[in-house]
This record gives structure tokens, C-alpha cells and sequence, in this order.
């Protein structure tokens, strides 16, 4: 491109650019209400030190270029100002690199298209949409789906919670949104805080390997102490940094020992390190303490000075390396041997002494202490690893396919032969996901205030429990007696707790309910039938009390060990229909099991919600109900596995939007800017 200069001003909400500053009839013109999009490039670009885009309705994209950068943010600065509405003036606040209007659709309001305003700043996209009174933020680099839909040009973004469809009402500044999005999205650099991230913060790279291995590898002889193939690891490591979101590993396609030494290889290449340059030396001069009391109270202040990417990834890293030992009498990789092989990995040291080796060996043995892991989290995890086990055992046998899969059947709002469903289980499906695999194939659109969820039947016990959404299917699967099933249906109570839980006073909920033991097995020596029973339910436990005088409990039971069911069997003869089946189970897998019954519906909803909010600390539902997208069907080989986004129209057309790149574009030079108008003496393109 070659520019011509120009001068400009910004008057009246107009944008004018003249032949000079003694023109009185300007070359050109744009009202601030027909501009879609800011946009600010790279240093360099085009030529010129800085230079910015304008998009216009008219599918037209005029280039402005300066000298000085901070020339450029004057510009763009007062631009934004007369272009952004009163209720999106917040944007303005983010260093941007694009802004702009768009349609889009979010969470169940997926009917008409809304306006929004949005502001790219980095890796996060912020978003005021219309009637909304807050300003909300997209964490790019931490989405489970980033892709294109359908021939309207829709631009998905999936999160944990919420899912954003952004339109391309113009090509030319959609296409534009896109690319930028797609690279804010991607990795930025090679410390752990810029790469893709899970809604935990572990790299997906991370993320990817150890749930493969865990599901594939656990019993693999030598798993991490075996190389892979070189040229295997290569390939995978740079696809997984070039798009980790996009990548799934599966059995038969990727090598257990080629996924385990992609994921030590990029622990051996982060920038900075995993325990940071600042604190490694701090890390290892730990071991030579002898009092272990002192060396775990060290290594937990050590890590709450890690950056959260980095505390989380090295927690994740544990946890998976505990697991591994665990299984050593088949693997015959001890915690001795892992940390031989990620002593050196984890600190990038050659390896020449055993120090690094020795603080590996020390957080694995004292993993629970060091990071505050409690019985209730390492019985999940010990029902993950034999769910999981057992499914190798079945697969090793011949008896399903090496899918890393398991098959199971999930009824649809009822348990009838119509309404079967037989689906892939991975280990690490959860409850949210299930539902929603099950509503896609059944083409139902959740409605607003459709509280989907899937549910365990007890046939037995003639009773049901919601599974909380984040809870993982597989190991509950591997735990049905044969009378249990799980069905999909509505919760058609979570409206009524949702509102009781916004409405309350505290986490707490006493009151007197009807008890009832299975069996005499508590020691209350209580007759059979129900009594009346007062209790107290905290974030920590249930008390129950002979009546409200009481000062001491008859019996308490920590909350995060108890599943709550709806209903009673008639066999027990419930005084009311409003009753809870209550199963306990503890680390030393001692069971009981009683009933409890209310009066009243809205009291059984009250306490249910109680129960529900104290056992997931408050996080019984999403906050905007959203489609998880686990991206699971099997993708045609030919393909590969990366996402693809197309460009899309005839040849002329796609001729036609590179051509308005270089119509009537201006430079704008030395700008002087005042509160009411703009003015340059600017080059523009001849």
C-alpha cells in the first residue's frame, strides 16, 4: 500500500478526512453510528510504527497510520469514546486490541439475537449486551469449544457454564473477530500461565495426557520410566501447543509411552519452570530437613507463593503421580521410580544428583498434607480408579472394545424400553455432560427454567438422587446394584430451592423431622417405627437431638459423608410421602442407613436444598444453565483432529472484501485532540 496524507477531524459524532487542512469539503466521511469495529494492529504493520482499522455497515475497512503509538491511542481512544453507547462505556477501560458491536445469543435466551458491544483485551473478551446492566468477561484461553456453526457464520464459544453464539451480520469484520478470537484463544507463550486452560486452571495440554494415561496407562509396565518415539512425541507435543483444546487422544490412535513423554517433555521445556526460577532453590533445599511436620509446613508455604496456574498444575501433576504409585504392583513404578524420572523433568536439571528427585518423592508421600486432601476426596478418587480398573479388566478380557470407553444405558424421563439410550461413558463424563448427550440425541432444546439432570434410581429403596452436575458418571455406573438405573428427566423442584436458597438467612437449617433406622445399628435404642427427632445441619455435619432442649447430640455424621435420596419405601410406612432415604459411608466403609420424613413438601425442598448447598459449598447448579459441549463423537481419521474454521463465500466475493482493504484508506498523522474534535494532518493511500 502506498498512503496519502490527510486531514481529519472528529466533530458532532462525524469523522470527516480532508485534502489538506485548507479543504473546506472533506474527501470522505463516517458517522460514528456506522462504524462496527475498532481495531488496533500490531506494531509495524503496513509500514507505519502504528496503525488502526475502522469498519463500517457498508462492508468497508479504511486504514489509519501514524508515527507514534501514542498518537495511535489518542485516536483510538477518542474514537471509541463517541462511538460506544453510555451502558458499554466500562470497555473503555481494558487496553483493547478490537472493539466493537455484534448479534449474539447466550445461555437459554436462544431465541432472538441480542446487540452486545465487545472489547478484546488479550486472552479475555468482555461483553455488555443489551439489557444487561453489568459488563461480563470471556477467559478465551480457558473455553472448551471454540468453533464455527452453520452457513449463517456463527461463532461458538463454549465455557463450563455458558455458551455465547456470536453472528456475522458483515464478513468483512466477523471474519476479522474470528481470526483475532481464534489467536487470543490459542497459546501466547511457553510459561504455564499462557497456554489453553481447563476452569481449574491446569493447561489442557496437562489436562489431556493425565486423563489419558489415567484411563489407558495406569497398568502399563514402566509407564514413564519407557521413552516413546521421538518423532511420535514431537508430532504430538506440537499439535497439543498448537491447539490442545482441539486434540483427543484416543486408544489405538496415540501410544501410552508416546503421551507420557510428550507430557514430560513439556515440563521440561515451560518457561520458568514449574516451581518458578524465584522458588526452585527454595524447593530443593527442603529434604535435608528431618522433621517431617517442619518439611510439610515448608512445602505448603512454598506453595502458596506459586502462581495459581502453576499451584494447580502441580497439584494435578501429584495427584496423578499418587495414583500411579498406587497401582505400582502392576506398573512397578513406585514413588521412588517417578521421582527418579520427574525429579529432573520437573526442575529441568541434568540429573547429575538426587535433589530434585527427593522433593518429588517428598510430595507424593506427603501428598494429602501438602495439599489439604481430605478423606472425602480420596475416596472419589479411589471409586474413579477401580471404576476405572475394572473397565481395563473387561477390556484386557476381550469384552468391549479399547475405546477407553464404557457402554452403559441411560433411560430418558422414564425407564421404558423406548426410551433407552446406550452410550459411551469416558472416566471423565460428568452428570452435565450425560444430560445433555442424551438431550442432543433426542433433538430437545432445553427451555428457560428447564432443570434437566440425571438422576440414580433405587428401585429397591423406592427412591432417587439428583446427581450434582459436576459429578462423575463412570465410577457411579460401576456402583449400581441391579435394581439402580440413572434416567434423564427435569428436577422439577430446583426452581422452588434455587429460590429458598437466594431467600435464606445463613448456611445452617434446624428443625424437628420423623427418624427412622434401617436397622438398630446406631445405638439409640429405639423401637421400630419413626420418632420425632430434632437435628441441626451445618457445612459440616448433621446432629440429631432427642428434642430442641437437648445440649448433646445422640448422633453426628460429617455432611460430605452422607447421600441424600428422595423417597421412602412403602415397606418401612412413612408417615407422609415428603421423606429422605439417607445412605453413610466413611473411609473405614462402615454403613447406615435411615429415613427422615416432613410434613410438609416445601419443608422436604428446604432441607434437600440445605443439604445440597452444604455438600458442594454452595454450587448446586450453574449459574447459567449451558450446553457442555465434550466434543466426544468420533471425528473422521481423514481429518485429523484439528478444529478447521472456513472461509466462506464465491471467489468474487472473497476478492471483493480483500479489495475494501484498499478502498479510500486513510493515514492520520500527528492528531490533535481536543474534548469536542480531532483533528490531522494525516497521509492517506494513493
Amino acid at each position: 500500500l502506498t498512503f496519502s496524507r490527510r486531514w481529519c477531524t472528529l466533530h458532532d459524532g462525524v469523522f470527516s478526512y480532508y485534502e489538506s487542512n485548507a479543504s473546506t469539503v472533506p474527501n470522505g466521511e463516517m458517522k460514528m453510528a456506522e462504524i462496527v469495529c475498532l481495531a488496533n494492529n500490531p506494531p509495524g504493520s503496513h509500514g507505519f510504527a502504528s496503525t488502526f482499522e475502522v469498519y463500517i455497515e457498508a462492508e468497508r475497512l479504511y486504514l489509519f497510520g501514524l508515527d507514534s503509538p501514542e498518537a495511535t491511542k489518542e485516536w483510538v481512544t477518542c474514537l471509541a469514546k463517541s462511538l460506544v453507547p453510555p451502558a458499554a462505556e466500562g470497555l473503555l477501560s481494558h487496553d483493547f486490541e478490537r472493539l466493537g458491536r455484534l448479534q449474539c445469543k447466550g445461555g437459554l435466551s436462544l431465541g432472538q439475537a441480542k446487540e452486545g458491544w465487545f472489547a478484546l483485551a488479550q486472552s479475555t473478551l468482555y461483553a455488555c449486551l443489551e439489557g444487561s446492566e453489568k459488563e461480563e468477561a470471556v477467559h478465551l484461553q480457558k473455553l472448551q469449544e471454540l468453533s464455527i456453526q452453520g452457513d449463517n457464520e456463527v461463532l461458538v464459544l463454549v465455557e463450563r457454564r455458558r455458551t455465547l453464539y456470536i453472528q456475522g451480520e458483515r464478513k468483512l469484520d466477523f471474519l476479522g473477530w474470528v481470526s483475532a478470537i481464534q489467536k487470543a484463544a490459542g497459546s501466547s507463550g511457553d510459561t504455564l500461565s499462557e497456554q489453553q486452560l481447563t476452569d481449574t486452571d491446569i493447561p489442557v495440554i496437562v489436562d489431556r495426557c493425565i486423563d489419558y494415561i489415567t484411563q489407558c496407562g495406569l497398568t502399563s509396565e514402566g509407564i514413564y520410566r519407557k521413552s516413546g518415539q521421538n518423532s511420535k512425541t514431537t508430532g504430538l507435543l506440537e499439535v497439543l501447543r498448537r491447539d490442545a483444546r482441539s486434540v483427543r487422544l484416543r486408544e489405538g490412535e496415540h501410544q501410552v509411552d508416546d503421551v507420557a513423554n510428550t507430557l514430560k517433555r513439556f515440563f521440561r521445556g515451560i518457561g520458568d519452570g514449574l516451581f518458578t526460577q524465584e522458588h526452585a532453590q527454595a524447593w530443593l533445599k527442603i529434604p535435608a530437613l528431618e522433621d517431617s511436620v517442619e518439611k510439610v509446613s515448608r512445602y505448603r508455604d512454598l506453595l502458596d507463593r506459586l502462581p495459581p496456574v502453576n499451584r494447580a498444575t502441580l497439584k494435578a501433576l501429584i495427584n496423578h503421580l499418587y495414583r500411579v504409585q498406587g497401582a505400582s504392583d502392576l506398573n512397578q513404578m513406585s514413588t521412588h521410580n517417578l521421582a527418579i524420572v520427574f525429579g529432573p523433568t520437573l526442575f529441568q536439571t541434568d540429573g547429575k544428583d538426587y535433589k530434585a528427585g527427593r522433593v518429588v518423592e517428598d510430595l507424593i508421600g506427603h501428598y494429602r498434607d501438602i495439599f489439604s486432601v481430605d478423606e472425602e476426596e480420596m475416596r472419589k478418587q479411589h471409586e474413579e480408579i477401580q471404576a476405572i480398573m475394572k473397565m481395563r479388566s473387561v477390556v484386557s478380557s476381550g469384552g468391549m472394545q479399547p475405546a477407553g470407553d464404557f457402554i452403559c444405558t441411560v433411560y430418558l424421563e422414564e425407564k421404558k424400553t423406548e426410551a433407552e439410550q446406550h452410550i459411551k461413558i469416558p472416566a471423565t463424563m460428568t452428570a452435565e455432560e450425560l444430560t445433555f448427550e442424551i438431550l442432543d440425541r433426542r433433538k430437545i432444546v432445553m427451555k428457560e427454567k428447564d432443570f434437566w439432570s440425571c438422576f440414580e434410581v433405587n428401585e429397591r429403596e423406592e427412591a432417587e438422587r439428583p446427581l450434582h452436575y459436576h459429578e462423575k458418571v463412570l465410577p457411579i455406573m460401576h456402583s449400581l446394584g441391579k435394581d439402580s438405573y440413572l434416567v434423564v428427566k427435569r428436577q422439577l423442584s430446583m426452581e422452588n430451592m434455587l429460590l429458598y436458597l437466594a431467600s435464606r438467612v445463613g448456611d445452617s437449617k434446624h428443625g424437628m423431622m420423623k427418624f427412622r433406622e434401617e436397622k438398630n445399628v446406631l445405638g439409640l435404642g429405639l423401637s421400630t417405627g419413626f420418632h420425632d427427632r430434632y437435628f441441626i445441619l451445618n457445612s459440616s455435619c448433621l446432629r440429631l437431638y432427642k428434642e430442641v432442649r437437648s445440649h448433646k447430640p445422640e448422633k453426628e455424621w460429617p455432611v460430605k459423608n452422607l447421600k441424600i435420596y428422595l423417597g421412602i419405601k412403602k415397606k418401612v410406612r412413612p408417615p407422609s410421602c415428603w421423606g429422605f432415604t439417607v445412605f453413610f459411608e466413611n473411609e473405614r466403609v462402615e454403613k447406615q442407613q435411615w429415613y427422615l420424613c416432613c410434613d410438609t413438601q416445601m419443608e422436604l425442598r428446604a432441607w434437600f436444598a440445605t443439604f445440597l448447598f452444604v455438600q458442594h459449598d454452595g454450587n448446586i447448579w450453574p449459574s447459567e444453565s449451558s450446553k457442555v459441549r465434550a466434543s466426544r463423537t468420533q471425528q473422521d481419521s481423514r481429518l485429523g483432529n484439528l478444529s478447521l474454521i472456513p472461509l466462506r463465500g464465491t471467489e468474487n466475493e472473497m476478492r471483493n472484501s480483500v479489495a475494501a482493504f484498499a478502498a479510500d484508506p486513510v493515514i492520520l498523522e500527528k492528531p490533535h485532540l481536543s474534548s469536542f474534535s480531532c483533528t490531522a494532518h494525516p497521509f492517506c493511500p494513493s
